[in-house]
């Protein structure tokens, strides 16, 4: 097999390779869904709940493609007591979440998405400060060990496609074609460099998500798109690497962004139900404990909805009360059936009963797959 050739800039694309009919199409219905999201998300007054939930679920998908394994009861568990319970893939996926919000802090101030705030995002995925490659030697190999990339080896050459890269994101008009696109081609872009010596996937998903909230096609990072590539992981890299060998072939790009856009689409789509599920339960817990208990405040709904799994010393921080208090709290909301009390040693958590159900839902028809 010959080797692919060399990566170069973006400029040797041609927005007009990209306008086929298939691919303006598929443009459209994603976008479409994505502005149903985008809606849907700013109808819940407390976006910090969306936040911590599916920002969750992108963390533990997106660190799975990596054998990154954790599950929702680890993931929530590790969440809640960080320093005790949080097992090593566990405190991976954490890594990942803290990464999301640094890149989420950075949009919001300075409507700019660059290569210093992607250092940024992989330090604290990789909890290091080894920058971009500075030594040569990095390729990527098949499952079977055989080197199918080599990305550029020069710590210069690496450094100018970054650059290269950031100009392409940032300038709207250096290539003139839908945002949708545009992120499909911005993500193997960044895939192929490969700048890091370690966390490129991830920080290329997270990626992803920053540029659709840069664009504003999204406010908040609530598009995971790790589950779709979780699912299609074979047809995921056999398109990478087509497009690597092919690249000054249209076609061999125009079935690389068909399938990014295929997982907007479809991920938007079931992002739309997880959501609409989680308001519904959100109101309707609202509604049952405002009607049963004196104790009811829109706190407490927060507390609920922001931890799937909350603890005694959550509610006491959220709400400002006693520890006697919150205990109060919590044992009159297990005996109405909101949460499930777990003791763990000498501690109790508490697992809010329909939340947990709507964000294990996938996992569940997954695993009897």
């Amino acid at each position: 097999m010959n080797a692919p050739p060399p990566l170069g800039p973006l400029s040797r694309l041609y927005a007009a390779d990209f306008e086929t009919t298939a691919l303006l199409k598929k443009a459209m219905e994603a976008a479409r869904r994505l502005a149903e999201l985008k809606g849907l998300a700013a109808s819940i007054p407390n976006q910090g709940i969306l936040l911590n939930t599916l920002t969750l679920q992108e963390a533990k998908d997106s660190s799975a493609i990596e054998n990154i394994v954790t599950t929702h009861d680890e993931l929530f568990r590790g969440d809640a007591f960080p320093d005790t319970l949080a097992k090593p893939a566990a405190k991976e996926v954490r890594h990942y979440v803290q990464a999301l919000r640094i890149g989420f802090d950075r949009i919001k101030q300075t409507g700019l998405l660059t290569a210093n705030h992607l250092l940024e995002i992989q330090a604290e995925l990789e909890k290091n400060n080894a920058g971009f490659r500075k030594l040569p030697g990095t390729s990527l190999r098949s499952a079977t060990g055989q080197v199918v990339y080599t990305p550029p080896q020069d710590a210069n050459e690496v450094v100018a496609l970054m650059r290269d890269l950031e100009s392409f994101i940032n300038d709207d008009e250096r290539f003139d074609a839908d945002p949708l696109i545009k992120m499909a081609i911005v993500h193997h872009q960044f895939e192929s460099i490969h700048p890091f010596y370690d966390g490129n996937g991830r920080t290329g998903r997270i990626l992803n998500v920053l540029y659709l909230m840069q664009k504003g096609l999204l406010d908040i990072p609530v598009l995971y798109l790790s589950r779709h590539i979780v699912r299609t992981k074979p047809d995921y890299y056999r398109l990478l690497q087509a497009v690597r060998e092919q690249a000054d072939a249209p076609e061999a790009w125009q079935e690389w962004v068909l399938y990014m856009l295929t997982a907007i689409e479809q991920t938007a789509r079931q992002t739309l139900g997880t959501v609409t599920d989680i308001k519904a339960a959100l109101l309707d817990y609202k509604h049952r404990i405002r009607a049963e208990y004196r104790f009811y405040s829109q706190d407490l709904i927060n507390n609920l909805f922001n931890h799937p799994y909350t603890k005694i010393d959550f509610v006491e921080r959220d709400l400002k009360v006693s520890r006697l208090t919150a205990t109060k709290y919590l044992d009159a909301l297990t005996a109405g059936g909101f949460v499930q009390k777990v003791k763990l040693g000498r501690s109790n958590y508490y697992i809010n009963q329909a939340l947990n159900a709507i964000l294990t839902k996938s996992e569940m028809v997954e695993g009897a797959q």
